[in-house]
């Protein structure tokens, strides 16, 4: 996980996402009249379909017959409403769906660069009105060839149940980052605070908050993930070598 989808809603119209760390560059584009996804619920999306992807070894995945279920498994309580879970999620599955995400590379001697959606098909058929109803169709996503590939051929398991306990996006990143990293890491590494800012798309005007908000989302997250081995340095964050939360299938 080298960047990050928004923290917060980007706002109406807004249509494009950047983000650079070092060498890598994230664009995420989205039509103009749905816009992008933002927050903590694309992000449970993005990390059920990633476990179920790794899990069933399918691109196509069944989302059940029953809104309430689903929406359990993602840890949400349904609710109704202009305000309510229910279209929450709805609005965030289409733009989360409805985007393409670019990702390239550009070093001296060496350019690469892919576009990808997440989803190449869904069939929705729950009822907002009615989400405890068995619908006689099953809805389900078929992932994208892009994504599937990528899923499952390096797969780095997190535990869902850490990810729907934490509430801020910024936390969420934070623990799907530190299992990631420690599951290649050899030997303690500071990361500069200007790097995890860049990486972690944050849009603090002075670096001083970013650290702030960052090192309280770092303890929320070392309550969850005990194991994990990070601390403050003189420049940065100091991260040793650790297992991962959730140890790999053999």
């Amino acid at each position: 996980m080298q960047a990050t989808l928004p923290h917060r809603d980007p706002g109406p119209g807004v249509s494009t996402f950047e983000r650079s760390n070092g060498d890598f560059h994230l664009l995420i584009m989205a039509p103009p009249k749905i816009g992008l996804p933002w927050g903590k619920t694309p992000r449970l999306l993005l990390s059920w379909l990633t476990t179920e992807a790794v899990r069933t070894r399918s691109p196509r995945l069944e989302l059940g017959t029953n809104l309430s279920r689903f929406m359990r498994d993602l840890g949400l309580i349904p609710t109704g409403g202009k305000a309510g879970t229910i279209t929450r999620l709805r609005d965030q599955i289409r733009r989360l769906f409805s985007s393409t995400i670019r990702c390239s590379y550009d070093v001296p001697g060496r350019y690469e660069d892919t576009a990808f959606l997440v989803a190449s098909r869904i069939s929705l058929w729950w009822s907002p009105a009615a989400p405890d109803q068995t619908d006689l169709f099953g809805s389900f996503v078929e992932l994208s060839p892009e994504f599937f590939r990528a899923v499952v051929e390096r797969p780095v398991p997190v535990d869902l149940r850490v990810l729907r306990a934490l509430r801020s996006p910024l936390a969420l990143d934070l623990y799907s980052w530190l299992t990631y990293r420690v599951s290649y890491l050899r030997r303690p590494v500071e990361i500069p605070w200007s790097a995890l800012a860049l990486q972690f798309g944050a849009s603090y005007i002075k670096p001083r908050n970013f650290r702030y908000f960052f090192l309280k989302q770092a303890a929320a997250v070392a309550k969850l993930y005990p194991d994990a081995r990070l601390r403050e340095g003189p420049h940065g964050l100091i991260l040793s070598p650790a297992p991962t939360h959730v140890k790999p299938r053999r």
